[in-house]
């Protein structure tokens, strides 16, 4: 007899995973990174210098609708996140630091994410399709309990994705992306059980998505959702009907496509639907072949290790391709790995795909014969084990300049960083450490067996990993990754100039030379200031084009302000040579 599904699970093996403990990892996850540094380069400083900008700004509501840092728009054209940050800045009490405010606003998005994906794995676990064989004499999973372990599983695929580490601890319009589609994902997911709380999510998110940057991929996702509707209501009518089975009502397809459609209204109507199609082969610098191998790269690494398994669960889940469990995950992972080949914004736009990749991923576990997850557990041991070590190593030479060769990779790589030791890092570090010590001993010993159990090193070693460098080495990582050192270079020659001219300058280095150098920034040739700035700062780039703009009769060079760790990012500073 043919199986109708390829999950065969019984109900010991869906057992809960203790929230505290998911809890607990979530925690340690999300909060590491909060404080302790500044906006890093250069889409989160560029970013939260637009927060600041809109939080400051006297101009009324017609300023939010167009956000602008010294007379330059947004890179990516979006609303919402700029106005969530600014919000935060304006709400927080005094003694929050703004760009803390906004940090701890967005990792409740992610937490919100996580919460998202969540829930629409949970939803889309106990579909009929989805639910394991009925054994003969009964034992297997109940519909419930196989759901939440499901999706259990989805969430550590999720914190153990490579890409989410960085991209989604910054207060980036891309991580609000990645709020709005977990949410768009959701609704779609669970409008058959919870009507009124899905259309809910389906506005949010839809209308998040539009205002965030990602008008195209909302409206291609509602969309194709929206069909997969229609084949999900057509299928079901083939089968036996059961009443306790949730269908999707017969208005939910033009539910999702009218949300979508107002939402792309609304985007087109505040000017925020602008193309922006990239195809491979077509960069100046990069032939195709090249463009083709730096994005297999980036795929393959930044999806780790949800990637390999969404695979599998594509193959084993073939006969039910059109089922919604894998058809509307499958979808929502398609079309923002479709976005990564056809925009510049490659990282960010694969971030959007985690969420439904680590759907895909959790599938898989009901699938896994005993040996490959074994595999698994034996990779990921000796993957994440072998990065904590390498993280404490290099840290130890740090600090003790033992051995002499990693020391002075050290010190190549951050130069000009004066090593800081501190207590407190280091005791969050040991606990880090030691839980995953527990964790590994947890894992390879004798056990009742759980869905789960697979995906809890992953889960587990991202987690550490990310812990151990944001408390080990985020001094270090913020003099690396952050342009205070630069700023402050320039601060030691300018003095406390009352303004300074611009040129050409990027949007983060705008933003931030307002936020660590507390700089009056004036575009060069605006009214006053060519009578009233003794300095100028331009970008290299800029000088070949913008010769005319220059009186070089009244500047002169005064050097090349460079950040430490990138010579790309230098700035010419002149000094005005008439009084």
């Amino acid at each position: 007899m043919s199986q109708p599904t390829p999950a065969i699970v019984a109900q010991n093996a869906v057992r809960r995973l203790p929230r505290v403990a998911l809890l607990l990892l979530c925690a340690a996850y999300l909060m590491p990174g909060l404080i302790g540094r500044g906006p890093w380069k250069s889409a989160d400083v560029a970013a939260y210098g637009y927060m600041a900008e809109l939080a400051a700004s006297t101009e009324g509501w017609m300023r939010w609708l167009d956000p602008l840092l010294l007379g330059l728009r947004p890179e990516t054209p979006a609303l919402f996140p700029y106005w969530i940050g600014a919000l935060a800045i304006k709400l927080a009490p005094a003694w929050v630091h703004p760009d803390l405010a906004v940090r701890i606003v967005f990792a409740l998005l992610l937490w919100g994410a996580f919460m998202a994906t969540w829930y629409a794995v949970y939803y889309l676990a106990r579909t009929p399709n989805a639910q394991p064989v009925a054994f003969a004499f009964g034992g297997e999973a109940r519909p419930t309990d196989y759901a939440r372990a499901i999706a259990d599983g989805a969430l550590l695929a999720l914190i153990a994705c490579l890409g989410l580490a960085q991209l989604g601890h910054e207060t980036t319009p891309a991580l609000a992306q990645l709020f709005f589609i977990a949410y768009l994902f959701y609704g779609a997911a669970a409008l058959p059980y919870h009507r009124l709380g899905a259309s809910l999510a389906l506005i949010v998110g839809a209308l998040g998505l539009s205002l965030s940057g990602a008008p195209t991929v909302m409206m291609t996702l509602g969309a194709g959702a929206a069909a997969l509707v229609v084949i999900d209501r057509r299928r079901s009518a083939q089968n036996t009907p059961d009443d306790e089975v949730p269908l999707y009502a017969p208005n939910a397809p033009l539910v999702i496509a009218g949300v979508a459609l107002l939402a792309g209204l609304l985007a087109v109507g505040l000017g925020l639907w602008q193309w922006q199609i990239v195809l491979p082969g077509q960069h100046a610098s990069k032939t195709l072949g090249a463009d083709l191998r730096s994005q297999g790269r980036l795929l393959l690494w930044f999806t780790w290790p949800a990637w390999p398994l969404a695979l599998w669960t594509l193959w084993r889940w073939r006969r039910q391709l059109t089922a919604r469990h894998v058809a509307l995950p499958f979808w929502f992972a398609l079309v923002p790995l479709a976005a990564t080949w056809s925009t510049d914004f490659s990282e960010r736009s694969l971030l959007l795909a985690l969420p439904a990749l680590a759907t895909l991923a959790a599938f898989a576990l009901p699938t896994f014969r005993r040996s490959a997850a074994a595999l698994i557990d034996w990779f990921t041991l000796l993957f994440f084990s072998g990065a904590a070590f390498i993280i404490w190593a290099y840290w130890i030479a740090m600090q003790t300049g033992l051995p002499p060769k990693m020391a002075a990779s050290v010190a190549r790589l951050v130069p000009g960083y004066v090593p800081q030791f501190s207590w407190l890092t280091l005791l969050f570090a040991l606990a880090a450490t030691l839980a995953w010590c527990w964790l590994v001993r947890w894992r390879t010993g004798r056990h009742r067996a759980a869905l789960w159990k697979t995906l809890v090193l992953p889960g587990g070693g991202a987690a550490l990993c990310w812990l151990l460098g944001t408390t080990l080495w985020l001094p270090a990582l913020d003099h690396a990754l952050s342009y205070a050192p630069q700023v402050r270079a320039i601060s030691e020659r300018v003095g406390n100039a009352p303004c300074i001219a611009a040129l050409s300058l990027s949007r983060a280095h705008v933003a931030a030379l307002r936020y660590h150098g507390r700089f009056t920034l004036q575009p060069l040739g605006a009214a006053g200031a060519g009578a009233q700035c003794p300095w100028l700062l331009v970008s290299p780039d800029a000088i070949g084009r913008s010769g005319q703009a220059i009186d070089f009769t009244q500047w002169r060079l005064a050097g090349t302000v460079r950040r430490p760790t990138s010579a790309g990012d230098d700035i010419l500073l002149f000094q005005r040579t008439l009084p």
